[in-house]
């Protein structure tokens, strides 16, 4: 066949792909996951909140705590348009929240009033009372169940003390009881329901930080891990093919023991063999250079959203995993200083967005 044939020929099979593809719809479902960085209100409450507070440490008056909710919906709202453009995320997995009175304020937010979130929230044992939760559209998700499942953990459980590594500046100290010696921290959120018709279980996760050194506060992050692989696996006992989607900061980048032996996530969806197995699209995403936060100059992936095997089948009738992405947009940097290109973090003098760049994947359903 002459080179002119085989040109058309290409040319004919192309345009029949690609008319095939333009008249197949989908329906799509952003998931979302956002660290809040210190979403307190001005309330005295019954938790460590004096630094923010009018007369606090870092002057937290109701013009800064309204800027920072006018900050978050921003974001919250553009999560994930680039591909969905007429709907902001489905779904917003979130931690570092107070209580629920500021869940309840940052949905009323003109940037997403007219979205519709419900909230599922829990007070947990940590000793800031910072707490996690998920915002979800009411329109699409209907929730059945929802619980939160504690981290039980305790001081004889760290690690050695690395003297070379103090652990990271973060206002997210490990704090232990003295009568007990438990280590409060915050619950693994779990919430069940119908996202337009299909069952889906989301865990909501904030694990402990990296207080005290990496190496002495692993355990903790380790058994969190193990925990979170204990929920699953009580899923796919009740449902085989259960959808599941846990998500969270995990103070553990997608390498370290909590993910990758705690809850056995895969780098490849090709590894995933039984139901159970959980595929972490975030994990490629380090190998390349990708960070949600920086820490001495150097970048992490802390923030994850991970599935369950069924949601990475080939089959578009039901519900599937399409593709995740790191929203860091230009707005959300540091642009001078010593901070340049960490993200745009509260300061004393001002609010910020977050210290973490927030993630999320796109779920999608063929209609035709």
């Amino acid at each position: 066949m002459k080179i002119k044939n085989l040109i058309a020929v290409f040319f004919v099979l192309f345009a029949t792909i690609a008319v095939n593809a333009q008249s197949k719809k989908y329906i799509i479902h952003t998931v979302a996951f956002y660290n809040f960085e210190n979403l307190f209100d001005t309330i005295n409450g019954p938790n460590n909140d004096e630094e923010w507070l009018p007369d606090g440490a870092m002057n937290w008056t109701g013009r800064k705590y309204k800027k920072k909710l006018d900050n978050l919906a921003r974001v919250l709202s553009e999560i994930g348009t680039g591909e969905n453009p007429t709907n902001s995320p489905t779904f917003i997995g979130g931690c570092e929240i107070e209580n629920r009175r500021v869940l309840e304020d940052l949905v009323k937010q003109p940037k997403l009033i007219n979205r519709d979130y419900g909230i599922v929230h829990f007070d947990s044992p940590d000793k800031r009372g910072i707490d996690v939760a998920l915002l979800y559209q009411k329109k699409h998700f209907k929730p059945t169940s929802y619980a939160n499942i504690p981290l039980l953990i305790y001081k004889n459980q760290q690690g050695k003390e690395d003297k070379k590594d103090k652990g990271e500046a973060t206002d997210d100290n490990v704090e232990i009881d003295n009568t007990s010696e438990r280590v409060y921290t915050r619950d693994q959120l779990l919430v069940t329901g119908f996202l337009d018709g299909e069952e889906v279980n989301i865990i909501v996760n904030h694990w402990p930080s990296r207080s005290g050194g990496e190496k002495k506060s692993s355990p903790f992050r380790e058994a969190a891990g193990a925990l979170n692989r204990k929920i699953i696996d009580s899923l796919i006992k009740i449902n085989p093919d259960a959808k599941i989607i846990t998500m969270g900061d995990l103070n553990d980048g997608s390498y370290n023991k909590s993910v990758k032996v705690g809850i056995g996530a895969k780098l490849k969806k090709s590894e995933l063999k039984t139901s159970g197995d959980i595929y972490n699209p975030f994990e490629q995403m380090a190998k390349e250079g990708n960070a949600t936060l920086f820490y001495r100059d150097s970048g992490d992936i802390f923030d994850q959203i991970m599935i369950s095997e069924p949601l990475t089948r080939n089959d578009y009738s039901s519900l599937r995993y399409w593709k995740a992405g790191i929203y860091n947009k230009p707005f959300l940097i540091q642009t001078t200083g010593q901070y340049k290109g960490y993200p745009l973090r509260n300061s004393q003098s001002e609010p910020g967005f977050s210290d973490h760049f927030p993630v999320y994947i796109y779920l999608i359903k063929q209609l035709n």
